[in-house]
């Protein structure tokens, strides 16, 4: 990539709306211009929608540090064109071998909060099964960023200044993010050279480098704040292949993450509920309190249920007879919290062959909360999610992720997914939008949402509702009231905002042979198609 085509791509990482995007032969939407520019290279160059998406993926560790990490998670749903199997690839942070005995709330900004990670061994089984451009290519967009530099947008900028002490306090950030004493600021270049450095390995070394020096420098970094991890996690760790769940909504099919990530299960789960309903004769939620009402009612009956394992009867909890069963329940008092929202980003690739891949990857945590680093890179605190459940030693935390392809007649019509804590309500309500009132993406994404964010009052962790500015003034007074009326913390985001997830979706016109795309408003991203 060009340093004009950077410097261009950078102005364009911006918060507010993006103009649609339409294409016959493939369609990249990320959370940043350059990654998604990475990701429409590799497409152009005759990679597939996972080239793409690894490629975009890549960078983003670069662009959004604050977003994503090496020492993270990656998890991969993807579709085969030429076949129509689909697979589920678990790259997701596991829990040490040794025990966290008494693990608390605490120990999120300690060694101790920090779980083995699976990003590049997802990277590499990802590539292995279904890229076709080298390794090398896919990684080089963003060890050129890495260490050429790129311009610091505001979102970016906004996230270092919160966490300067935690970035001050060490000596590899600092080399980064505060050289001469000072934080680089919105504008200005950032130029990682150890983060260039490590992906260089990795592309030279790979695995020999992974599980050798790079997973020395974590397991020393790590003890350093308290944590027990060592060389034998990265060896012991693999990235786990399965069969993505299956649902149907309105004669569609619902393909999606399998456990233990669990968000895929509470999406089939929720259109299970909705189902159940006639949206259509009551309209969409901007202009209908009963839309909405429900849609809430229904995310909050499935989002604070005990966390779907491997372990749990997964067919029975999808199941229409179960969705019958539980309607009687929506809107009642509900006793459990989720975790805390995680830095996560999300990519949809669709190529020319109809190949899809809807990725989702992540530090797992609010950006550097441990002020621990290795290589280049922060530790993740992805422990937070070992509240929700803590695993058995070396296996996956249950992360509510909700990477979905969704097909009418064996054809794909929508791929999608979203980061923040809000992506299961994020996504939900964006395809029934699609789904049931046949919406484009460009008017779906700019439309008010809910969200999640638990609320933490003196007692105890309580359920509670975000709420969007944008809603018509009748649907915002009366569901406010019924809120009131139930007890349900309410917080008020005004317009677009981030903790309501970043919707990333690729529709797909059959008959007309045509891919459309737009992103987000809410963050500073980008689609392309060509």
């Amino acid at each position: 990539m060009d340093r004009q085509a950077v410097a261009e791509l950078s102005r364009q990482a911006r918060y507010g709306p993006k103009g649609p995007v339409a294409g016959e032969r493939g369609a990249v939407v990320t959370s940043h211009p350059l990654a998604t520019r990475a990701g429409l290279d590799a497409l152009r160059e005759g990679g597939t929608a996972a080239d793409a998406a690894l490629a975009a993926a890549a960078t983003q560790l670069v662009v959004e540090p604050h977003m994503t990490a090496l020492t993270g998670g990656l998890e991969l749903l993807y579709r085969d064109g030429r076949t129509g199997e689909a697979s589920y690839l678990n790259g997701n942070v596991a829990a040490p071998l040794a025990p966290l005995a008494g693990f608390t709330g605490a120990d999120l900004v300690t060694g101790r909060g920090v779980p083995v990670p699976g990003w590049w061994p997802a990277f590499r089984a990802a590539h292995d099964r279904f890229g076709t451009l080298p390794r090398a290519r896919l990684l080089q967009p963003g060890i050129e960023l890495a260490r050429d530099g790129f311009a610091v947008n505001p979102y970016l900028f906004g996230e270092m200044y919160a966490g300067r002490a935690e970035l001050g306090a060490h000596e590899q950030a600092r080399e980064a993010f505060l050289p001469g004493g000072c934080l680089v600021g919105p504008g200005e270049t950032l130029r990682q050279a150890r983060v260039a450095r490590t992906l260089e390995r990795l592309r030279d070394e790979d695995m020999d480098y992974y599980v050798g020096d790079f997973a020395r420098a974590f397991s020393a970094e790590c003890a350093r704040g308290g944590g027990v991890i060592t060389v034998g996690d990265f060896q012991a760790y693999r990235a786990r292949w399965s069969e993505p769940l299956r649902g149907t909504y309105r004669g569609a099919e619902i393909v999606a993450a399998a456990p233990p990530d669990d968000g895929g299960c509470q999406l089939i789960e929720a259109l299970n509920l909705l189902e159940l309903f006639d949206l259509a004769a009551w309209g969409p939620a901007h202009g209908s309190v009963e839309t909405l009402d429900l849609l809430v009612a229904v995310h909050n009956e499935v989002y604070y249920a005990p966390p779907r394992t491997a372990a749990t009867d997964v067919e029975a909890l999808l199941s229409k007879e179960h969705a019958a069963r539980r309607v009687a329940r929506l809107g009642a008092g509900l006793a459990r919290a989720a975790a805390p929202a995680p830095g996560t980003i999300h990519i949809t690739v669709v190529d020319e062959h109809r190949n899809t891949a809807s990725l989702t990857h992540s530090h797992m945590a609010s950006p550097w909360v441990n002020g621990l680093f290795a290589e280049g890179f922060q530790l993740s605190g992805g422990g937070s999610f070992f509240q929700r459940g803590m695993p058995w030693p070396g296996e996956r935390a249950t992360v509510y992720l909700a990477p979905n392809i969704v097909l009418r007649d064996g054809v794909p019509v929508v791929a999608s997914g979203s980061p923040s804590v809000s992506l299961v309500a994020c996504v939900l309500q964006n395809l029934v939008h699609l789904l049931d009132f046949d919406l484009p993406v460009d008017e779906v994404v700019a439309l008010p949402r809910f969200g999640v964010r638990p609320h933490e009052p003196a007692g105890g962790w309580l359920p509670g509702v975000t709420l969007e500015h944008g809603f018509s003034p009748a649907v915002d007074r009366e569901f406010r009231r019924r809120c009131a009326a139930r007890g349900l913390w309410l917080k008020d985001l005004g317009p677009w905002h981030s903790l309501t997830g970043n919707f990333e979706a690729v529709t797909l016109d059959a008959g007309a042979g045509v891919l459309r795309s737009c992103a987000d408003p809410r963050r500073n991203g980008a689609a392309e198609a060509y």
